[in-house]
C-alpha cells in the first residue's frame, strides 16, 4: 500500500501535465490498452492462469467501471485543484472503507484503528481548508473520487484472494480496453474538449506511456495489499498519500501548502505511522503457526 501512495501521486502529476493539451477520454483510453497489454505480456510469461468463476468474472466486470469511473473523475478533478488539494479531500475514503469493512465485510475494526482513521480524517481537513467559493463545483469532484474506489475497492477485497493479482490487474485492463476503445471510435471525433481526440506530440506520448506504467504498477500493489491485509488495516496508511502529492506538487508545480495545511499533513502521516506500528507489533505478539 505504501508503494500505491507513492506512485499513485506521480501519475497524477503527469496527467495534470497533460490535462491542458490531451483529452480526458483519449488518455483513459490509452491508460487501460498500457495496462493490458503489458499485464496480458506477464501473465503469458509467468504462465499464469485467466480462469475465474462466474462469481469472480462478473465482479471483476463490476470492478472494471468502477474503475474507469474513478480514474476519470480524478483526471477531470486535476483539471481544476492541486494534486494536494484533490487527494486530500478524496481521503474520506478510507473512512469509507472502515464502515464497508465493518458492515459489509464484518471486518473487526477495534478502538486504535478506529481513532488513527478519526486523527487521520481530521488533518485530513486541515490539508483541504475547503474553499467552495472559490473553486465551485469542482471541489465535489474528489468526494465522488472517494465514493467510487471505496466501491472499488470493496469489489477488490471480495475477490483478491481468490485470484492472482497480475491477472486480475490483466483482466482489469482488458476489460476496460473493451469499454473504452469501441466509445473512443464511437465519440472521438466528438467536439467536446474532452472527448474528441488530438494528434500526440512525441513529449505527449512519452507521459502517456509514463501514466500507464505508473497506474498499472500502483493498482497492482494496491491489489496486492488487499490480498494479503484487511482494509480496516490498509485504511489509515492510505492517508501516507496526501504528504507523498503534497511533495510532488511542490516539486512539479509549485504548490506548497501554507501552515495549517502543514499541520494536517504532519498529523495524517501521524495517524498512518502508528496504525503501521500498531499492527507490526501485533503481528509480533501473535504465537507462530504450527505446521
Amino acid at each position: 500500500m505504501l508503494g500505491f501512495c507513492i506512485l499513485a501521486p506521480l501519475g497524477d502529476a503527469i496527467v495534470k501535465l497533460l490535462g491542458e493539451t490531451v483529452p480526458l477520454l483519449e488518455i483513459l483510453t490509452i491508460r487501460f490498452l498500457i495496462q493490458a497489454v503489458l499485464l496480458a505480456v506477464l501473465v503469458a510469461v509467468t504462465g499464469r492462469s485467466w480462469h475465474m468463476t462466474r462469481r469472480v468474472f462478473w465482479l471483476a466486470w463490476l470492478r472494471a467501471f468502477l474503475h474507469i469511473a474513478g480514474i476519470a473523475a480524478v483526471f477531470v478533478s486535476l483539471r481544476y485543484l492541486p494534486i494536494a488539494e484533490a487527494i486530500a479531500i478524496a481521503y474520506v475514503m478510507p473512512f469509507l472503507m472502515l464502515l464497508l469493512g465493518r458492515f459489509v465485510l464484518h471486518e473487526h475494526i477495534g478502538p486504535r484503528r478506529a481513532w488513527a482513521c478519526a486523527v487521520g480524517f481530521v488533518g485530513t481537513m486541515l490539508v483541504v481548508q475547503p474553499t467552495f467559493v472559490d473553486v465551485g463545483w469542482p471541489a465535489l469532484i474528489p468526494l465522488l473520487v472517494a465514493v467510487i474506489f471505496s466501491a472499488f475497492m470493496l469489489v477488490t477485497r471480495q475477490i483478491a484472494r481468490e485470484t492472482d493479482p497480475v491477472s486480475l490487474q490483466a483482466v482489469n485492463g482488458v476489460m476496460a480496453s473493451i469499454v473504452l476503445v469501441p466509445l473512443s471510435l464511437m465519440i472521438g471525433g466528438s467536439d467536446d474538449p474532452m472527448l474528441h481526440y488530438v494528434v500526440l506530440l512525441p513529449r505527449e506520448l512519452y507521459l502517456l506511456a509514463a501514466i500507464g506504467l505508473t497506474g498499472t504498477a500502483a493498482h497492482l500493489l494496491m491489489t496486492w495489499s488487499l490480498r494479503f491485509a484487511p482494509s480496516a488495516t490498509l485504511a489509515p496508511m492510505q492517508y501516507l498519500e496526501i504528504p507523498v502529492a503534497t511533495l510532488v506538487g511542490w516539486v512539479i508545480f509549485s504548490d506548497l501548502p501554507n501552515g495549517l495545511a502543514a499541520i494536517g499533513i504532519c498529523v495524517t502521516m501521524a495517524a498512518g505511522l502508528y496504525i503501521v506500528m500498531h499492527e507490526r507489533s501485533m503481528a509480533r505478539s501473535m504465537p507462530p503457526e504450527q505446521p
